[in-house]
């Protein structure tokens, strides 16, 4: 087994100081992406609104990131200009985040926005809980015949394919190309893609949308209950309303998958892997769990706290974007008219003038501000089902595991806007 303090290595405060001197999202070095936390209070200390070389800005504070989200008439999300150079215009990677909800402002932002959160009611959200326990009882008794696994594949990603997969009513047998058109998509969001990253992020687009446009045609023949299904939903629009093309229909589709994947593979395998690294903390949840047994009000706000906690000490999106379209100033910095400006979730999330003890993990944290679901009109429209499904998945696996151990230093990501790993091999026994 392996030891908790091994799993993010530590940063002198030298070597921080080092890396924020000359930060720059275009080089980073291997040690950052281990543990970008000492860099970013380096940054918030020293310059939290941080000219980069290529000329954009990189924010830090909390204070800072909710005043750039509340600004949508000033910051504007729309990606055509920043992802023309990046991908190439004639791409499908452009084509795809150019049109897909969480790069795009009003009307198109609005309008799709408004028929997802119609398919994401609290009372269709309460339904889903059911087959939700179902689902990661079935994983847990194959995890306990096996003694173990992986956290993240026999896990953690099987859990929000399946939940998107359900609400877009996508076939059990065609499920299985859905995880890594996602983890392709996403990886082309890093700020310096690799020639292999481009090629297979276009690649997984391309594929994708050849396999929603039949998809899309079988479900215009026999639609689903549009109160539930996600995708008849789209495909109808709001009665009396404008409807989607059929580029924006397929588009969201595939923003779907990704939004509820990886960010909730994230969640659900850092929050696990936080219980490994923090036992104190993993002890103190666990002693509450079994308090409120029974009580399942008192036990929902258990899961919840702490949830959010891990949320807030390892946001699944650690970066975000938008472009300035007018002149301005943010923490009173000017700002020309077009700057590009990079928002820090992962350093907002730990800003010490909004936390208490933010570098420590806390399950009871009360009034958590954190910013993993973004905040203003782009908060994200899952957050409701994200969290469901991070109480479920962390709760029961605990409950029924309190004792598991990894059997091997599990393996990040490595990429600075999500962050999460990609193998945690565990024992129960």
């Amino acid at each position: 087994m392996i030891q908790p303090h091994q799993i993010t290595p530590p940063m002198s405060a030298e070597r921080a100081r080092d890396i924020a001197t000359s930060f720059d999202l275009r080089a980073l070095p291997a040690d950052f992406l281990a543990n970008p936390y000492p860099v970013y209070a380096a940054l918030r200390e020293t310059e939290p609104v941080r000219r980069m070389p290529d000329g954009s800005y990189f924010l830090t504070r909390h204070a800072d990131l909710v005043a750039v989200y509340r600004d949508a008439a000033t910051f504007s999300s729309d990606k055509h200009v920043e992802f023309a150079p990046k991908y190439g215009s004639d791409s499908p990677l452009y084509e795809h985040h150019t049109t897909s909800l969480v790069f795009n402002d009003p009307p198109l932002h609005t309008r799709v926005r408004k028929l997802i959160m119609g398919a994401l009611t609290r009372r269709a959200i309460a339904d889903m809980e059911p087959g939700l326990i179902a689902l990661v009882d079935s994983l847990l008794d194959r995890i306990d015949a096996q003694g173990g696994g992986d956290l993240i594949e026999d896990f953690a990603s099987a859990i929000p394919v399946e939940i998107i997969g359900n609400l877009l009513g996508v076939p059990h047998a065609d499920r299985s190309p859905l995880r890594d058109w996602s983890l392709a998509i996403l990886g082309a969001l890093e700020p310096v893609p690799t020639p292999a990253q481009h090629a297979a992020g276009n690649r997984s687009v391309t594929e994708m949308l050849d396999y929603l446009r039949g998809l899309v045609a079988e479900r215009r023949k026999a639609p689903g209950d549009p109160e539930r299904d996600v995708l008849t939903r789209l495909i109808q629009g709001e009665t009396g309303g404008d409807r989607l093309s059929e580029v924006e229909l397929l588009q969201n589709c595939i923003f779907l998958l990704n939004a509820g994947h990886e960010t909730t593979t994230n969640l659900i395998g850092n929050g696990l892997i936080l219980m490994q690294e923090f036992p104190v903390a993993r002890a103190l949840w666990l002693a509450d769990l079994r308090a409120t047994e029974g009580d399942a009000a008192a036990q929902e706000q258990v899961l919840s706290l702490a949830v959010d906690e891990c949320l807030r000490f390892e946001s699944s999106n650690q970066l975000g974007n938008r472009r300035a379209l007018v002149a301005t100033q943010v923490g009173g910095i000017d700002l020309p008219a077009g700057a590009l400006v990079t928002l820090c979730i992962g350093a907002a999330n730990r800003d010490p003038s909004v936390y208490s003890q933010p570098e420590t993990l806390q399950p009871k944290r009360e009034g958590n501000k954190h910013l993993a679901f973004g905040f203003g009109i782009h908060q994200c429209a899952g957050l409701s089902l994200a969290r469901l499904e991070g109480r479920i998945a962390i709760g029961r696996f605990l409950r029924r595991f309190p004792d598991f151990q990894l059997s091997e230093a599990p393996t990040r990501g490595g990429r600075a806007r999500f962050r999460g790993f990609l193998r945690a091999p565990f024992s129960v026994r």
